[in-house]
């Protein structure tokens, strides 16, 4: 097995149950043996986790939010991803990117050519063999993950699921077509990039979910 970082996220709305499935590939790959970085979105570093916490509970307008959240993915791609693609490790993120476009663009309505923009300047990967005129003309290169998993659930299953399993934050109590707005937001970044995805049906039980993903895994390579 090549020894070469991999990037991998998970996405889905919440209640599809993808924590679950993160833990158990944790522990495959450690089986493979392959060292791992479980991270997460907002969050990951001391700075981040403070701004995760604002954005989960605080009341603010999309564009706020929008700039917290690349904010704390600034810091979490600078202080602890990229590092740990440089050491070869794995780093399995839950949520990323994705996840932006689809709460706050198809989610709260916000603007999707201002995150487009954001996700531009911050995951923008510096090329020091281009020349300056290169790369005024270019379209950055971003750092996006090499997978993502996206857990595919309907929004009413996923309600069901989440009914008092615990204290909802600010998003998790959003009725359920805000969540059909969400869940069509990650359709449409699977459909600007279908290569980069993996879409489980997380309407299976559960030990069927983990085959199909342990499964992509296995077919890619990596395990």
């Amino acid at each position: 097995m090549s020894e070469q970082g991999l990037f991998i996220s998970f996405e889905g709305i919440d209640g599809a149950g993808k924590s679950t499935h993160i833990a158990a590939l944790a522990e495959a790959f450690r089986a493979a043996g392959r060292t791992l970085t479980l991270t997460r979105e907002p969050g990951g570093t001391p700075l981040a986790e403070k701004l995760r916490v604002m954005v989960l509970n605080d009341a603010m307008d999309p564009l706020t939010e929008a700039l917290i959240i690349f904010a704390a993915r600034r810091d979490h791609l600078q202080s602890v991803i990229t590092p740990a693609l440089q050491r070869g490790e794995v780093v399995l993120c839950d949520r990323f990117t994705d996840a932006t476009f689809a709460y706050q663009g198809a989610g709260r309505g916000f603007d999707t050519h201002v995150l487009h923009t954001l996700e531009q300047w911050v995951q923008a990967v510096p090329n020091s063999n281009a020349s300056a005129a290169q790369t005024a003309k270019a379209e950055p290169l971003l750092q996006q993950p090499d997978l993502t998993v996206w857990f595919d659930l309907a929004p009413e299953e996923a309600a069901q699921r989440l009914a008092g399993a615990r204290l909802p934050d600010k998003f998790e109590s959003q009725p359920v077509a805000f969540f059909k707005r969400v869940a069509d937001g990650y359709a449409s970044r699977m459909q600007a990039d279908p290569q980069r995805f993996a879409r489980i049906n997380a309407a299976q039980a559960r030990e069927a979910v983990w085959l199909d993903v342990r499964q992509v895994f296995v077919s890619k390579g990596w395990l």
